[in-house]
């Protein structure tokens, strides 16, 4: 009798030491399934698009092309991006004095880029870098080796990576609430591999604007009248085209583009 009810004994404690270890574990799974699923917010936060930048000025102070006469002319392409946070130098022309006297004529502060952005290393887009680091020389310059592939440098601010099997050359891609926007420099790599990988990089998104160099100035106008038909056949809105581009190159997309066609050069701003 004494054994059986040792046995009994043994087995009620064993059973209170089984609730307890449920009990404990319940419990620890209630306070561990919170910290589950604010971890799982906040990665859901963090996937979760940035929104379009709403106020985007593009001014292109450095081009041989003009759009303002109160300027001067160079072969080379500089564009100053102006958003809601960030000033952005893409490329600097060929020429420091051109490049600062044309900035001084429209009242634009170099002191104040945040970041210069070079597409490509020819003397014509990175010219124009020495004047502007001799008034901010601590100023980041972000050159095509510096990425691998396409990479956010701000919020709604991206870069192509370096495209190109030759000239390695990266665009700007910015996100407008009308579309995005592509920024080329000589597009070296090819006007439409540009756009394309800019496609299909945001699949979802619409091709607002691609303005800059589109290199075409030496193309005949059968293999241009093919390329505007890819821009449309991409969903391209409206084209800016300006330095490399050349004069055939500009009255064709004008022709086709019409009022969805931007007259491109020193001087001309975009809002």
């Amino acid at each position: 009798m004494k054994i059986f009810n040792g046995v009994k004994i043994a087995i009620f404690v064993l059973i209170i030491l089984i609730l307890g270890l449920v009990i404990y574990f319940f419990n620890q799974g209630s306070e561990i399934q919170p910290r589950l699923s604010e971890n799982m917010d906040k990665k859901t936060k963090s996937e979760i698009p940035p929104e379009p930048i709403k106020k985007i000025s593009l001014v292109t102070v450095y081009d041989n092309y003009l759009a303002d006469s109160r300027l001067e002319t160079g072969w080379g392409f500089s564009c100053l991006v102006k958003t809601e946070d960030k000033n952005i130098l893409f490329d600097t022309g060929a020429d420091s004095p051109i490049l600062l006297s044309n900035m001084e004529k429209l009242g634009i502060n170099p002191g104040e880029i945040d970041f210069v952005f070079i597409s490509h290393l020819h003397e014509d887009h990175i010219g124009g870098l020495p004047g502007i680091l001799e008034i901010k020389p601590d100023l980041p310059v972000y050159k095509p080796e510096f990425f691998s592939g396409p990479v956010k440098i701000e919020n709604g601010i991206w870069t192509t990576g370096p495209l190109g099997d030759g000239i390695k050359e990266q665009s700007l891609i910015i996100e407008s609430e009308k579309g995005l926007i592509i920024i080329t420099g000589c597009a070296h790599p090819g006007i439409v591999n540009i756009i394309t990988s800019v496609k299909s990089q945001f699949p979802d998104k619409q091709l607002y604007l691609v303005m800059g160099g589109f290199h075409l100035f030496q193309t005949s106008d059968f293999d241009i009248k093919k390329i505007i038909e890819e821009f449309k056949n991409l969903g391209v809105q409206k084209v800016a085209p300006c330095h490399c581009s050349g004069d055939r190159c500009r009255e064709l997309f004008k022709q086709e583009y019409k009022d969805n066609f931007i007259e491109n050069g020193a001087g001309k701003i975009i809002n």
